[in-house]
């Protein structure tokens, strides 16, 4: 586990309002100010962690030493083109090497992933609109950082 790491997780839609990017913003900056924190791990196909992405990208301003790293669930290997393309957004990238084979797991597993090397999670969870014919990825990777022990802020 990674002392100065914080992952993100959170439902695929979430309801953005001007309050929640003002709380997430000082929940980010505290982390970076008080907790040490200096690198973020973000997973993809989730407007939450577009969110956080684009307010860590902004905060990163303040504080240039912070890293972004996106957490791959997807393609094992990348060519040069693609890798220079998430140069935009990120520090670096990697596929973890246990997600090969996981199939419609990925994303959960992945999800482990990130909390594995992180202390600290955001997550975004609506009860009220989570999924109700299978389990919320969302939850299922909550559940995991409960068991994990790892310091969680929950949204919205």
């Amino acid at each position: 586990m990674q002392e100065r790491t914080c992952c993100f997780f959170g439902h695929r839609t979430i309801k953005e309002t001007e309050e929640l990017r003002e709380r997430l913003t000082e929940v980010i900056e505290r982390l970076i100010t008080d907790e040490n924190v200096d690198t973020f791990l973000f997973g993809s196909k989730s407007r939450f962690n577009s969110l956080c992405l684009e307010l860590v990208t902004k905060i990163k301003g303040k504080y240039p030493h912070v890293k972004r790293i996106y957490v791959r669930a997807e393609f094992p290997s990348i060519n040069d083109s693609y890798g220079a393309y998430l140069k935009n957004f990120y520090e670096d990238t990697y596929y973890p090497e246990k997600l090969l084979g996981s199939g419609k797991a990925a994303y959960v597993e992945r999800n482990r992933e990130m909390i594995d090397r992180s202390r600290f999670c955001i997550v975004y969870l609506d009860e009220e609109n989570a999924p109700t014919t299978r389990k919320s990825g969302t939850k299922l990777a909550l559940e995991y950082a409960v068991k994990k022990e790892r310091k969680i802020t929950i949204f919205p």
